[in-house]
């Protein structure tokens, strides 16, 4: 579903790339958006919560940041859904930016 909705985004002249292979591991979706001449990559990274809160997110970061250096990416962003009906939609919907060590980009994690 995500991935529909984000082709319908791109649809001006982007592509979105599903499950894109780079070396060892496969990032779930690649955004590619020409921009003056240019094309700018978007890494996103998709997880379901399963073990707590911030381990999913430190070894989603840590995987989005991998993917990001292997494809130049300018930014990359990290989607945890949380399937739990304990958790009311406040907790689970948020925005956290998380910067990068050495100046490189920062990962955006949403939480859905």
């Amino acid at each position: 579903l995500l991935q529909a909705y984000l082709q319908k985004v791109v649809n001006g002249g982007g592509r979105v790339e599903r499950e894109y292979a780079l070396g060892r591991g496969r990032v779930d979706l690649l955004i590619l958006w020409p921009h003056g001449g240019l094309v700018r990559r978007f890494v996103v990274e998709c997880k379901v919560r399963r073990d707590g809160l911030e381990p999913t997110v430190r070894e989603g970061v840590e995987q989005t940041r991998d993917y990001m250096d292997r494809c130049g990416a300018d930014s990359g962003h990290l989607i945890v859904f949380d399937r739990s009906e304990a958790r009311t939609r406040e907790e689970k919907i948020f925005r956290r930016p998380v910067p990068a060590a050495g100046g490189g980009a920062p990962v955006t994690v949403w939480g859905m």
